[in-house]
């Protein structure tokens, strides 16, 4: 089980990505949303999805998620 977040900042595309808490591009602390642990990215992007309709996958850290 991993820690995800979502980045309250959307990318200039529109989408919040999804990280992992040990991701290299996590944002600050005032940038992004706790979303829980979750056993896939999969699961994590549902959840931000609840609060950012198009959420993505982080390319970095969860690349299976990834689609834009």
């Amino acid at each position: 089980m991993k820690k995800y977040y979502v980045n309250q900042n959307a990318q200039s595309n529109g989408d919040h990505e999804v990280h992992t808490a040990d991701c290299i591009f996590l944002p600050i602390l005032a940038n992004r949303k706790y979303l829980g642990e979750f056993s896939n990215c999969k699961l994590a992007v549902t959840e931000a999805k609840k609060t950012y309709p198009k959420s993505n996958g982080c390319k970095s850290c969860s690349n299976d998620c990834h689609t834009t």
